[in-house]
């Protein structure tokens, strides 16, 4: 069987930050709204999907071009 090279596990950026604020919250070491010790989790996601628009409508405008 064929290992699969070049491909990255793990938890990333965006998880581990949450998880530490997460901590950080239930410790008691910060006092954020739940709302804010959660952004990375939905900023990352927001941040996605504009990018993904973005690409999109570029792709639209210029479809008959490429």
């Amino acid at each position: 069987m064929s290992e699969a090279k070049g491909q990255s596990g793990g938890i990333g950026f965006w998880g581990l930050l949450t998880i530490v604020f997460i901590i950080l919250k239930l410790l008691g070491k910060i006092d954020w709204p739940w709302i804010w010790v959660l952004a990375p989790l939905w900023i990352g996601f927001i941040i996605g999907v504009v990018i993904f628009v973005i690409a999109l409508e570029f792709l639209l405008a210029f479809k008959d071009k490429l």
